[in-house]
């Protein structure tokens, strides 16, 4: 099994990894002998935020000082908006709180600062935190942490193009879900499991929807995907909801950091649908697991709910309705859902399940190993969606679902957590991508090419799915894994399916050549 990747020092690479974020990190968790890690994780993040924006300012700024014999105006508020960054007006910038950092005003300081750049940038209003100046916070720390924050450089054009703050971001982001625990899943989904979503659904462009957005990560990982396959980032547009106020406000820092234009509206998904109207062509999304407090029981005659009325007792189902009633007619969804949604037939989900199946929605299941989660020891499960599975662009799959289980895979990464590897999600997504027909990238492939690989991965038809009930669970359909069939063995299936296809394909550019050949002699073409 591969592992992770390991550093310099011999530690596994498991996020930012940039050299700094260890100190800065001790420095924010002195803060929990007066706060918890739900209060604290604001204090830090806002101030890496406003390190961010100030950083970008000043870069501009001397841009522009340079530029004044030229006509061009430090001092103009314009001239930052047209390169799409943000105005700091004076009280705001950070050399002005690093100043003041040994001040016992400095939390006052700072809330100031936050209100200003709210003031002046309307996109951020509601968005920032305001409560630095508040009684319980330390103001000493406080200090110590502004004079960590800045030692690094976060704003200039070398560190946005390395996306410094958005990989510190990140690292934090997971480190504030470890120390939450159970709460911190609200805001964050691991960045490998996000990965894997997008890898196999492959967002290239169209409208990208994530009704329970949390801190907005799989927004980021899919303009990321689309970046590192050299498209358009702005080829997609971004919908998002979040009903915590404190989570949307993440997301709305998150996706700002990275100068990524997304409309995310704050409230209740299932009670105040903020985008009623939209039809995503796909849908990405980790809603909460098993939700029992989702006030089901207000929504009996929701239109939503075409496969059957979920139950008031658990949301997971009309999560599911609500990602399919949101779909174009070509659309495609990715989820992750506790593993019981694939069996439970409690309160009529097992109904609204085979309603599903029997529409010919559901398109790949993947079982995931344990342990990939900071907030849960639940047990979880992708699901794949396709409202068309013969839409023209992959292979007819009508009356068809692919299987795969990957329990097995990814790497242990402390005593707690494990990780899946670039090449668990190469593997994972590479199968999905053979199977359904993909000519994208670098998966150019056909079904003759697709096996089944015992233990693994199964292409099953509904026939076999009504045989066992109408149960997704991948290990039910993928079998035994057989002695031989290790990771080297897969590995080298894939690469003679791929040698396959090309020299399927050479031939065929022959043959096509020989015919036209024949009928130029016969007097037909030209």
């Amino acid at each position: 099994m591969p592992k992770a990747k390991k550093t310099a020092n011999g530690k596994n690479d498991t996020g930012a990894n940039l050299g700094f974020e260890a100190k800065l990190w001790a420095a924010a968790d002195a803060l929990r002998n007066n706060m918890d890690a739900a209060e604290y994780k604001h204090v830090v993040l806002g101030l890496i935020f406003l390190k961010y924006i100030s950083d970008a300012f000043e870069a501009k700024h001397a841009e522009l000082e340079a530029q004044k014999a030229e006509g061009a105006d430090p001092e103009d508020p314009d001239e930052y908006r047209a390169a799409s960054i943000f105005w700091v007006p004076k009280e705001a910038r950070w050399s002005h709180l690093k100043a003041s950092a040994p001040q016992p005003a400095i939390g006052t300081l700072v809330d100031d600062a936050m209100t200003a750049i709210e003031r002046d940038n309307p996109s951020l209003k509601g968005v920032l935190p305001k409560d630095f100046g508040r009684a319980g916070l330390d103001k000493q720390r406080l200090g110590q942490i502004i004079n960590l924050v800045s030692d690094i450089a976060l704003g200039s054009s070398a560190d946005r193009s390395k996306d410094t703050l958005g990989r510190v971001y990140e690292y934090f982001l997971a480190r504030f879900a470890s120390a939450e625990g159970k709460s911190g899943g609200q805001f964050y989904t691991p960045s490998r499991v996000v990965r894997v979503l997008v890898e196999m659904l492959a967002p290239y462009k169209g409208r990208v929807y994530d009704p329970c957005c949390g801190s907005g990560g799989m927004f980021v990982q899919s303009e990321k995907f689309i970046e590192a396959h050299s498209g358009k980032i702005g080829d997609i547009s971004i919908y998002g909801q979040e009903s915590n106020y404190t989570t949307w406000r993440l997301a709305k820092m998150n996706l700002a950091i990275r100068g990524i234009d997304a409309q995310i509206a704050h409230g209740d998904t299932f009670h105040n649908d903020q985008h009623p109207d939209l039809k995503a062509d796909y849908v990405l999304a980790n809603p909460p697991f098993n939700d029992s407090d989702w006030r089901g029981e207000l929504l009996k005659d929701d239109k939503r709910w075409v496969y059957g009325v979920p139950p008031t007792g658990n949301a997971n189902y009309a999560w599911v309705q609500h990602f399919i009633h949101h779909l174009v007619p070509t659309g495609l969804a990715g989820f992750v859902l506790a593993n019981g949604s694939m069996s439970s037939n409690q309160s009529n989900e097992g109904e609204i399940r085979k309603n599903i199946i029997e529409a010919d929605l559901v398109d790949c299941m993947v079982a995931l190993p344990g342990q990939l989660f900071y907030s849960t020891q639940i047990p979880v499960c992708l699901w794949f969606l396709a409202r068309n599975k013969n839409n023209g662009r992959f292979r007819d799959r009508r009356g068809e679902t692919l299987f795969i289980d990957a329990r097995k895979l990814g790497s242990m990464i402390d005593r707690v957590h494990r990780e899946l590897t670039d090449e668990d999600i190469a593997k994972i997504a590479d199968t999905y991508h053979v199977w359904r027909g993909d000519s994208i990238g670098n998966w150019q492939s056909a079904i003759d090419n697709y096996i089944n690989l015992p233990g693994f991965c199964r292409a099953a038809t509904v026939d076999d799915i009504r045989k066992h009930g109408y149960v997704l669970t991948p290990g039910r359909y993928v079998g035994a894994e057989a002695q031989e069939d290790d990771g080297e063995a897969f590995d080298e299936k894939m690469k003679v399916l791929t040698a396959t296809l090309r020299r399927q394909q050479a031939e065929a550019t022959k043959l096509d050549t020989m015919i036209a050949a024949n009928l130029k002699e016969l007097g037909y073409g030209t």
